[in-house]
Order: structure tokens, then sequence, then C-alpha cells
């Protein structure tokens, strides 16, 4: 037994030797439990050193002598293990996706009946002016004639051109007056008269009209209020909407008196 032959554990270890030397090596390696036991401390070894090319090695040799390859190189080694890492995190993602996607189909073909799709909230209609036109919320009293049922007077003022709809409806309490306004200009004040027949009046209901007045070319929609009155329906003479100054001076706009 040489020296030689001791010295081929390495050799043999990473596949060098000729097929001769090799068998002769294998020979020895039957009765000698120390090459047999440092062959096997190699095996761990080996096994690293394949996974490096020889362009890796040539590389690395070339860091001896130059800093800053060493720098990039190092640089490149964090790169694939980032992307070594972000691969094996996508691949574990998409398999979670597959898995729950076929979970989901053999729960379907076991018979689970998916949950009933829940109603979502109702939207509320608009309300609708007498006039069929939406309803402006902004506007005092909006649905007015939704509100109550009652007599239709109609009536429009030669000299203001304002015109009107009131529904007059009877209650235990007196009366409840829908009101409808159009060609009604702005901006001033106004407010409803309830005139009776015993010739005493009462005011019901006052507003402001805006710049661009009711029903007119600047705003198509109608103003709609509701107000009240404790005079019955066989008590009121007509009922009228004026307009009031700065100084509290009342003029007619519009009458209705054919109650």
């Amino acid at each position: 037994m040489s020296r030689a032959d001791h010295m081929d554990v390495a050799a043999y270890a990473l596949g060098v030797l000729d097929p001769q030397d090799a068998e002769r090596f294998e020979e020895h390696l039957a009765t000698c439990w120390a090459c047999a036991a440092e062959l096997e401390t190699m095996v761990p070894v080996v096994g690293l050193l394949s996974g490096i090319d020889g362009e890796a090695m040539a590389a690395l040799e070339q860091t001896h002598t130059d800093p800053a390859l060493l720098d990039r190189t190092l640089m490149a080694v964090r790169r694939d293990r980032r992307r070594t890492r972000v691969r094996q995190l996508l691949a574990t993602a998409a398999a979670v996706v597959v898995f729950g996607g076929a979970s989901a189909a053999a729960a379907g073909m076991l018979g689970d009946d998916p949950a009933p799709p829940q109603a979502g909230p109702t939207q509320a209609a608009p309300s609708v002016a007498p006039s069929g036109e939406p309803g402006n919320p902004n506007d005092p009293g909006v649905g007015g004639k939704e509100d109550i049922e009652g007599d239709q007077h109609n009536a429009t003022d030669p000299g203001t051109g304002v015109q009107t709809t009131m529904w007059l409806a009877r209650k235990e309490y007196g009366t409840q007056i829908a009101v409808q306004l159009s060609r009604l200009p702005g901006p001033r004040t106004c407010r409803l008269v309830v005139v009776r027949k015993n010739a005493t009046s009462e005011v019901i209901s006052t507003w402001s009209v805006p710049v661009g007045g009711y029903g007119t070319n600047q705003n198509q929609l109608p103003l709609e209020l509701s107000a009240s009155t404790s005079a019955p329906v066989r008590d009121i003479d007509k009922l009228q909407v004026q307009s009031v100054d700065a100084n509290g001076v009342a003029s007619p706009l519009v009458t209705v008196d054919d109650i």
C-alpha cells in the first residue's frame, strides 16, 4: 500500500481518475478503512463543488486583484439569491391559488348551494310635483299635492302673469291647502292669505323667492308648498298670494276666488 494510493481519495471523489486508476483505487478502498472514512467526509464537499462552474471560478480568481469586480460579483450573487426567493414565493402563491380553486370546485360538485345574492339598498324614488316635474328638495313644501287630496282650483293673474293651482282638502281642524306657483319672478318675499266670507283675513304661510324665481326661464321648476288654516272650506271666500316689500306693504300677485 503506497502513499500514492492514499492521495487518490480526492481525485477519485472528484471523478478525475481515468478508468484504470479508478478501478485500482476501488480495489485499494475495499481494504483501507482510512481512505474509506476520508472519502465519506468528502462526499458533501463534492456535492457543493458540483454547483460551481468554471466561469464562476475564473471570475472569483479575478476578484482577488480587482476589488471593484469583487463588489460587482457580490451584488450579482445577492440579486440572484433575491430572484430565487421571489420565484419560490410566487410558486407557493400560485400553488395556494390552484388549491383554493380546486377546493371551491370540489365543494360545488358536492352539491353545496351558493349563498343567494343579497339585495342592495333600494333607492327611493324622487318626489314628483303635481305637474309631473321632479321636485326640488330645496324648495319649501315640495310635493304638496301628493300629501293631500282636495278640490283643484286654477288661476292666472292678468296683470302679473303669475299662475297658481291650489288643492283644498277638508280636515277636522279646518282646511289643508297645497299650492303650486309658476311664472313667479324673484327676488321677493311672498305670503299666502286666506280671506274668509266674514271679511276677516289670515296669513297662513310666508316664503322668499330667489333671483331666478319659480316656473321662469331661469328656473323652470314651479314652487310647491302646503299650509293649513282653521277656517273650514265653506267659510273661505278666496285665497291670495301677495308680494311684500321691504316696508311691509303687500300687493296681490294671484288670487283664487272660485271656491
